[in-house]
């Protein structure tokens, strides 16, 4: 990281994976082109998991090439009189892999749990119903930077 002064501790990095809401997985096709697509995920014991369709650019993608980043934005706010703006955002480095059994169960566990608090007893039939058509990804991380830039109000 080029600008060590915005540097964010690994606590503070851990912290943005855990409460973020959404992220971007990127990707390289076999051809060398990037890909880069918005996701819901979860985070948990230093692994991140989305799901997805069974088929798809992503899925194809990974069986190219396993390794991905993953980027997650936490609050930002617009400094125009300093055209700066403050933010705090964490990458994560890692190799993807399709998970199966009771980690990928429980994973959708986790995923509902974290988007649909209120809902954990209606998430667990909608995992019923809609588990043969939907896959699960792992992100094994290898290193994470996070980044941010705050003021106090922040």
């Amino acid at each position: 990281m080029r600008r060590k002064d915005k540097a964010m501790d690994q606590n503070a990095a851990v912290r943005l994976l855990q409460t973020g809401e959404y992220g971007i997985l990127s990707t390289v096709d076999a051809q060398g082109q990037p890909y880069g697509v918005p996701l819901n995920y979860v985070f948990h014991d230093g692994c991140l998991y989305f799901h997805c369709a069974l088929e798809g650019q992503k899925l194809d993608n990974l069986l190219a090439n396993r390794r991905v980043s993953f980027c997650v934005v936490g609050r930002t706010r617009l400094l125009p009189d300093e055209f700066s703006t403050e933010f705090e955002s964490v990458i994560v480095f890692g190799e993807a892999s399709v998970v199966q059994g009771d980690e990928r169960l429980q994973a959708l566990v986790w995923l509902v749990e974290k988007y649909s608090p209120d809902f954990v007893e209606e998430g667990h039939k909608y995992i019923e119903r809609h588990d043969s058509r939907t896959m699960v990804v792992k992100i094994l991380m290898r290193s994470m930077t996070g980044k941010a830039k705050q003021s106090p109000k922040m």
